[in-house]
């Protein structure tokens, strides 16, 4: 292995973690309040309704994709019986679709951004660079997918998955990344820089997902007395009764 290969390799994925988490870190603890999304919505409304929600759903199904073909071995889903053409052409179908669905949806956010005047007067330089990097990735993930359909000894569960699954255990299989094929190369190089600029974007966002809304207890609304006191503007007070 050449002295770029290790760092491609080797020292990146653990560059790219600990900018990572220190990232999130600093980004918590020092700009709270720029933990947003930074909405757009008020601009304006019709287009985002549409590219937003296709967007967020894709993207979910995507990563979905990625963590289990990533994390779960090639041997576990032999021993349930599916087999590795199966799998794949499961995963190529899904993944295409989905992959598919969240660039048209990535396009029209871009296109939105770009054409309303206000909405691109409120764009940052670093949301343009999270679109270039957001864009390239999904695009390189399209492309290997479709790729994928072409019959190969070559595959993204024997070369890029141990290798990363090999990261956390401090032993990234570089042999294994070796045998991919560029484009899978070109992929994970643009997904770690993705995670680069994860903190630092609106794209962190995602980690304010509010899950707890939905586990939300009922908010009770009770009438109260015709006589009770109203609020100068109009609400009616609750009246403070003793004990």
């Amino acid at each position: 292995m050449s002295w770029a290969e290790s760092i491609l390799w080797v020292v990146s994925p653990y560059v790219t973690l600990v900018i990572f988490v220190g990232g999130l870190i600093w980004r918590y603890r020092y700009d709270k309040f720029g933990w947003t999304t930074r909405s757009s919505q008020l601009y304006e409304s019709p287009l985002l309704r549409v590219a937003s929600p296709l967007f967020h759903y894709g993207l979910l199904i995507v990563i979905v994709g990625h963590v289990t073909g990533l994390l779960i071995p090639l041997s576990w889903t032999n021993a349930i019986g599916l087999s590795n053409e199966a799998y794949h052409v499961n995963a190529l179908i899904w993944g295409g679709l989905a992959g598919v669905a969240t660039l048209v949806a990535l396009g029209l956010l871009i296109y939105r951004r770009r054409t309303n005047g206000p909405v691109f007067r409120a764009t940052t330089v670093n949301d343009k660079v999270m679109y270039v990097v957001l864009a390239a990735s999904i695009i390189a993930g399209v492309v290997t997918t479709v790729a994928g359909f072409v019959p190969s000894e070559v595959s993204y569960r024997t070369t890029v998955a141990p290798w990363f699954r090999g990261i956390f255990v401090l032993r990234p299989d570089t042999e294994a990344m070796g045998h991919a094929s560029g484009l899978y190369k070109v992929h994970t190089l643009i997904g770690m820089a993705l995670f680069l600029l994860f903190p630092f974007s609106r794209l962190v966002h995602a980690l304010s997902a509010p899950l707890g809304y939905l586990f939300r207890p009922y908010i009770v609304y009770r009438s109260r007395a015709d006589g009770a006191p109203r609020h100068p503007a109009g609400v009616r007070m609750r009246q403070n009764r003793p004990l």
